[in-house]
């Protein structure tokens, strides 16, 4: 079974020399590939799904079937936040920009972008409280203050850690997005 969220479009790895290599561009993409911390973590997540499932079928055959079924709706509940956390990032298309987070979904039109920019700053060490220096990927809004607002992407989040020219790319696929739409 494909899982289309998992990967970026092959077309990155054939044209590497075309910064928007899609045909259909009103379809939504993440224009890199998750990382492997982000990967890695789904791949556990579904690991202890996996054991949940297990023993909501041992309670269950058991006779305690309210119990059975509570165990399957937190496993049922486990595979969501994993196939979440494997959504996660940020996705473009002719008609915007998207950044996925775990709870929150923003999607901001390409009319309403500034620019998108790439800056040296303090980040999150794969989003946790702990800061470093790094690379951000800003976005920048018609009419919204630019005091704490989060990155699109980092050099050290959980698709980019260790893995710099990777960053570059998708910031400068990212950029030439906003490059090609948002000055419509």
């Amino acid at each position: 079974m494909p899982l289309p969220f998992l990967t970026a479009d092959r077309a990155f790895d054939a044209a590497d020399d075309v910064a928007l290599p899609f045909d259909d561009r009103e379809r939504w993409r993440r224009p890199y590939r998750p990382g492997p911390w982000r990967v890695g973590v789904a791949a556990l997540v579904l690991l202890v799904a996996s054991f949940v499932m297990l023993s909501a079928v041992v309670i269950a055959l058991s006779g305690e079937m309210s119990a059975g079924a509570a165990c399957l709706g937190v496993g049922v509940v486990v595979i969501a936040m994993a196939l979440r956390l494997l959504r996660m990032g940020v996705w473009v298309s002719a008609r915007g920009l998207r950044h996925t987070g775990f709870l929150i979904t923003r999607t901001t039109p390409w009319a309403q972008v500034v620019s998108v920019r790439t800056v040296q700053q303090p980040v999150r060490w794969l989003g946790l409280p702990r800061t470093v220096q790094g690379q951000a990927l800003l976005l920048v809004r018609r009419g919204r203050p630019q005091e704490n607002v989060p990155p699109l992407l980092t050099t050290h989040g959980a698709d980019f850690l260790g893995r710099v020219t990777a960053f570059d790319r998708a910031a400068d696929t990212v950029e030439a997005w906003a490059d090609e739409y948002g000055t419509r």
